[in-house]
């Protein structure tokens, strides 16, 4: 008895390496040929959309309104270009949006009539040309942004609303996420400060009377949009 389980033993010992030969072996891990940051590279393209809420001020001579409000929609288009160093992203972006931003201050001047009126700020167009840097994780991209403003910066005496129109520079800094739905479309969120510094009214006419004022805006945006990338 004894020498047959040492015979089976043997046996079992000698099959043992043969049959851990024909097991097949687990699958080796894949990686992928490219980290998921490099489709952020290459030009690209959107729209994007939202809501403005800012702030203006009329000063004319010793007189000045409160800094009353202002608020409207955006609609535009967005045309950029990304450089990724690693998981760090560079880049540019421009866009132009038509505005529907207003605001007024009642009662705040004295028209050519001498009905009392309103003093009122609009903005029909803004655009922005920035700089942009962020950092990809995976397929969300966070990002920080600044750089030019311009602005349609239109003021006016209501009534008898005539308005006088100046095409104002200045500044905008902001940030934002990006999410890549996939590896050519992508949707952001972003909020921008813009300010348009002040625009004068230099003429008798301009302003609807207000001769002499100087009118400041600023604005809080806030859009979101879509991007559709041509990567390289």
């Amino acid at each position: 008895m004894r020498s047959f389980a040492a015979l089976l033993l043997l046996s079992l010992a000698g099959l043992g390496p043969a049959v851990g030969a024909d097991l097949p072996l687990p699958p080796s891990p894949r990686f992928d040929a490219e980290p998921p940051y490099a489709h952020w590279g290459g030009i690209y393209l959107g729209l994007n959309g939202g809501f403005s809420l800012g702030s203006s001020q009329w000063i004319q001579g010793q007189n000045a309104t409160s800094v009353f409000n202002t608020d409207g929609f955006l609609l535009g288009g967005t045309v950029g270009f990304n450089y990724p160093v690693s998981a760090v992203l560079f880049g540019v972006e421009a866009d132009a949006d038509w505005s529907t931003l207003n605001g007024s201050a009642g009662n705040c001047a004295v028209n050519g009539t001498g009905a009392v009126a309103a003093c009122e700020t609009k903005n029909s167009v803004l655009g922005t040309f920035r700089a942009r840097m962020g950092y990809a994780f995976d397929r969300t991209l966070i990002y920080v942004t600044g750089g030019a403003a311009f602005g349609d910066l239109r003021t006016g005496l209501n009534p008898p609303a005539t308005f006088n129109s100046t095409t104002k520079v200045g500044w905008a800094a902001g940030t934002g996420v990006e999410y890549a739905l996939t590896d050519a479309w992508s949707a952001k969120a972003e909020y921008l400060f813009v300010d348009l510094g002040s625009a004068s009214c230099t003429g008798a006419a301009n302003c609807g009377g207000a001769a002499g004022a100087s009118v400041s805006l600023t604005e809080n945006l806030m859009r979101g949009g879509f991007n559709y990338r041509f990567s390289w």
